[in-house]
C-alpha cells in the first residue's frame, strides 16, 4: 500500500495506540473493555508482550501519523501454549477501509511466523465486528468456534467468534 508503513512499536506510539483504542472502549463492541486505559498500561502490555518475544507492530504513514496496531499475547500462561498467540489488531476510524488492515495482519502474521510461533486465534466480538472476520477470514483464518453470551457491554449480553490460522 502506497504511503503506508509498518515497524515494530516504539514508546513514542503508546499515546496514539491508547487514543485508537480508547475510541472502540468508548463507542463499540468489537472490545469488551469497558474502562479506558492509559499510556502506563500500554507501556506495561507493551514491555510484557516483548519480554514473549511476541511481535507488536504498527502502521503509519511516511508523515508518521499512527494508522493502527497489531499485537500478540500468550493465548495462556500454560507453558504447553507457549507457540500459540491471541492476536489483536485495530484501526485509528479514518483508516478504516482503506487497506491498511489487510497490509498490517499481513505483516504481522510473517512476524509470527518469524518469531517462531504456529497458531494464531483470533477471538472477535459477535456484534458489530463483521468487518474483523471478513479481514480474518481473507488472511487465511478459519471458524473454530462460537461462544454466546460470555459478554456484556452496552446493557447487551454478547459473545464471541473463535477463528484460527495455523503459520
Amino acid at each position: 500500500m502506497s504511503g503506508v508503513r509498518v515497524r515494530p512499536v516504539t514508546d513514542a506510539d503508546l499515546p496514539a495506540i491508547r487514543d485508537i483504542y480508547n475510541h472502540y472502549v468508548r463507542t463499540s463492541t468489537v472490545t469488551y473493555d469497558e474502562v479506558e486505559s492509559t499510556v502506563a498500561d500500554w507501556d506495561a502490555k507493551r514491555r510484557r508482550i516483548a519480554d514473549a518475544g511476541i511481535p507488536f507492530l504498527v502502521a503509519h504513514t511516511e508523515a508518521g501519523e499512527l494508522l493502527g496496531y497489531a499485537l500478540g499475547q500468550p493465548w495462556s500462561a500454560k507453558s504447553a501454549y507457549r507457540f500459540t498467540i491471541e492476536n489483536s489488531i485495530y484501526l485509528a476510524p479514518d483508516a478504516v477501509g482503506r487497506g491498511v488492515g489487510g497490509m498490517l495482519l499481513g505483516v504481522f502474521l510473517d512476524a509470527c511466523r518469524d518469531a517462531g510461533l504456529r497458531q494464531i486465534i483470533a477471538v472477535i466480538a459477535d456484534h458489530g465486528a463483521d468487518a474483523s472476520i471478513a479481514l480474518h477470514r481473507r488472511a487465511g483464518f478459519h471458524d473454530a468456534g462460537h461462544l454466546t453470551e460470555v459478554g456484556e457491554k452496552f446493557g447487551q449480553r454478547m459473545g464471541v467468534h473463535l477463528m484460527q490460522k495455523s503459520l
